[in-house]
């Protein structure tokens, strides 16, 4: 599993560095990711690594994503389009960025224009 959830650490640090990204603990082993208060990243931590990266995706690519191996509908979350992604999965770290980074996107753009500018992620 250490390999494998190496992949996601980079995800992990990603998160972390996009603008007016938070980040908290919940349901005990979570690492959450939020912008404006909602979450745009989750990472099931095991032994305080990231065992799994879960995110939003855009309404056409869910079925697309949830078809390659190791890419499931998130738990709870499927209905909102967000899919999780597992150890061996079939996407690059570079796709996996470009993902993450298009969720924080999808969050921001949901959030009031208002909220938006204050937070600086108005496009």
């Amino acid at each position: 599993m250490a390999k494998a959830a190496a992949r996601f650490e980079r995800q992990r640090a990603l998160a972390a560095t996009l603008p007016a990204a938070t980040q908290d603990v919940k349901w005990g082993a979570d690492l959450v990711f939020s912008v404006g208060g909602k979450m745009f990243c989750v990472f099931l931590l095991d032994e305080g690594v990231a065992a799994t990266c879960s995110f939003k995706v855009d309404d056409d690519r869910f079925l697309e994503l949830t078809g390659l191996p190791g890419v499931i509908p998130a738990p709870y979350l499927a209905r909102a389009k967000w899919v999780q992604v597992k150890a061996g999965h079939a996407l690059t770290a570079t796709d996996l960025d470009a993902l993450v980074r298009r969720s924080h996107a999808l969050v921001a753009g949901s959030l009031t224009k208002k909220l938006q500018r204050e937070l600086g992620v108005l496009e």
